[in-house]
């Protein structure tokens, strides 16, 4: 695909092209570029009305709840845009087997059931075998445990499944291959092909769910969203045993940070949201705490199914907070019990736990 000539597509999307998009029932890509196309942006009432319906049509009035568990912010890569790149001078720190159960002890109690393991990129110190040990200590206490590090290949995932892994989470960043290299100069991440096929590679060791997404400002939002939903398109049809998630990083200030060449509004991400509903009714939509308290509070009854709260994003940062750790700042830090009571006055129900192992 030309990336070029895509954007170009997108942006010369009309009125009509987006009347007809909302008057069907099944949307294609074609329609998805109208919807996210400027073009779209009078009728965004009439698309959160039909993405809130679809939403509770598929997934009813709840929310599942998750919450991050970063285990290491150590780093072989360089990217312009995190904290935890090689080339940003902060303390590392790699939890050990104790400290990885005291945040377990802590989340726990804060009633969390779905966990996502976090790390940087460093394969020598945070390597599969670490990887293996983190979910035989962490599996018994979570009945969802998803993961969200370096690519891998099939056959590291093929362990990590057996071992109890559910979910794999790996953004493409930026779907614009020269632009992904400006951003990614050195490390095993700079290899664009290595990590857009990471997707395939955990549809062929048939992990249970796999989660997608680009980071919202590297490059122009609507293109590079545009790429995600065809590459969901393509995973969905041919992987379709496995279950989709897609998440919505804007990129947040951090040690290093990097100018945004496509800057979002509040309006515009909730314009991508209900495109991506409209386009996609079985898919989860994932929020985190990079977005603010009233942003949060008005997504709920959008189209977003799952959500995190009380997020640290420094290792060992639930149970023994640490300064100049984290990877990004986060803007929405009100407490688990906050959240769910505003989860609640909404007429959403808080979901902890939405499966077991034992009805598999």
């Amino acid at each position: 695909m030309d990336w070029d000539g895509t954007k170009a597509s997108i942006y010369a999307k009309t009125e009509v092209d987006v009347l007809r998009a909302l008057g069907k029932s099944k949307r294609s890509l074609e329609d998805f570029k109208a919807l996210i196309s400027p073009a779209a942006e009078p009728f965004l009432e009439q698309m959160a009305v039909e993405s809130q319906r679809l939403t509770q049509q598929r997934f009813g009035k709840t929310i599942q709840m998750y919450i991050p568990l970063y285990l290491s912010n150590e780093c072989q890569n360089i990217c312009t845009y995190c904290g935890f790149s090689l080339d940003v001078k902060i303390p590392r720190k790699t939890l050990s087997d104790a400290e990885i159960l005291e945040e377990v002890k802590v989340i726990k109690q804060m009633g969390y059931d779905h966990v996502l393991i976090v790390t940087g990129e460093a394969s020598k110190t945070v390597g599969v075998e670490y990887f293996r040990n983190a979910i035989r200590l962490i599996k018994p206490y979570f009945a969802h445990v998803s993961m969200e590090v370096q690519p891998l290949d099939q056959p590291e995932y093929e362990t990590l499944i057996e071992e109890g892994l559910d979910s794999v989470l790996v953004y493409q960043e930026t779907y614009h291959q020269e632009d992904y290299k400006k951003h990614h100069p050195k490390g095993k991440k700079s290899n664009y092909d290595y990590r857009v096929d990471t997707h395939d590679r955990l549809g062929r060791a048939g992990i249970y769910k796999m989660g997608l997404g680009v980071l919202i400002g590297l490059e122009d939002w609507r293109t590079d969203s545009f790429y995600c939903a065809t590459h969901l398109d393509y995973l969905e049809k041919t992987y379709w045993k496995s279950k989709y998630t897609l998440s919505f990083p804007r990129l947040r200030p951090c040690a290093g940070g990097v100018e945004l060449k496509s800057v979002m509004s509040d309006r515009q991400l909730v314009q991508l949201i209900c495109a991506y509903r409209l386009f996609n009714q079985e898919i989860e939509l994932s929020m985190s705490t990079r977005e603010s308290e009233t942003f949060r509070n008005n997504i709920i009854k959008l189209g977003i199914t799952s959500i995190s709260a009380d997020s640290k994003t420094d290792p060992g940062g639930y149970a023994n907070p640490q300064v100049n750790l984290e990877q990004f700042e986060i803007d929405d830090k009100r407490p688990t019990a906050s959240f769910i009571e505003v989860i609640k006055q909404q007429g959403y129900e808080p979901v902890f736990k939405d499966w077991d192992h034992s009805f598999m």
